[in-house]
């Protein structure tokens, strides 16, 4: 097995990052956990290093972006083949993260995106969210050609090369759907794989009616403009 970097950020997760770092430990103990700590106020890095996860504290809050950049990097200093992006509240299984990782050591793509919505699934979601999706679907498939069904996917896998782009090039608020025109723009192949989820164990999302709302506009105008930049790498 190539060395395989599962980087998990996280934000006040105390109550459920100790459960998501056990488990990816049992259930694919040949993977390096690393817990990016995003400014929390309680016991989240601590609770990760007693589960046996390396963590980075970052001194303040950087956002979503900024953490798992943050592991990108790390990823990319210390040579992994593989990175992950799992979440820290328990939605991604660890039972899944082989369905990411197989197509890229099969050479068949540089970046996976676990989809709640490519195949029928157990998951559940709001009307709203969903409509959010669809939105950021076919505003992405406007500009790339090319058709996502769960842009907003944290739960993914990296190969050096898209490690590169990613480590260099990454929005700083939800960067998810913003970062698939960014990676294809850039020659790399970005696919989906069916996969499983579940809702977080403990804890409100941070995502209001009112951000998601905001969100929307906000990636919406970025996905544009990202599609109007030249490539970070002409040929």
């Amino acid at each position: 097995m190539k060395s395989t970097l599962v980087i998990v950020p996280a934000l006040n997760e105390a109550e459920n990052i100790g459960h998501v770092v056990q488990n990816l430990k049992t259930t694919s103990p040949w993977l390096d956990v690393l817990v990016i700590d995003d400014g929390s106020t309680d016991q989240t890095a601590e609770v990760a290093r007693t589960q046996g996860a390396k963590v980075i504290s970052l001194p303040v809050n950087l956002g979503i972006g900024g953490a798992v950049q943050t592991g990108f990097l790390y990823a990319v200093k210390n040579h992994y083949d593989v990175a992950l992006q799992v979440d820290g509240d328990g939605q991604h299984r660890a039972e899944e993260i082989k369905k990411l990782i197989d197509p890229i050591l099969l050479g068949e793509a540089d970046v996976t995106i676990g989809s709640r919505f490519l195949a029928k699934t157990s998951y559940k979601s709001a009307i709203p969210r969903r409509l959010g999706i669809y939105i950021l679907s076919k505003t992405i498939q406007s500009v790339v050609r090319k058709s996502y069904t769960d842009p907003t996917s944290g739960f993914r896998a990296y190969n050096q090369k898209a490690l590169r782009v990613v480590s260099t090039h990454y929005s700083t608020d939800y960067p998810e759907p913003d970062s698939i025109v960014t990676l294809v723009k850039n020659g790399l192949r970005v696919i989906e794989v069916s996969v499983e989820m579940d809702a977080r164990l403990s804890g409100n999302s941070s995502i209001t009616p009112f951000k998601s709302g905001y969100y929307m506009v906000k990636v919406s105008l970025a996905i544009i403009l990202n599609s109007m930049m030249s490539k970070i790498w002409p040929d």
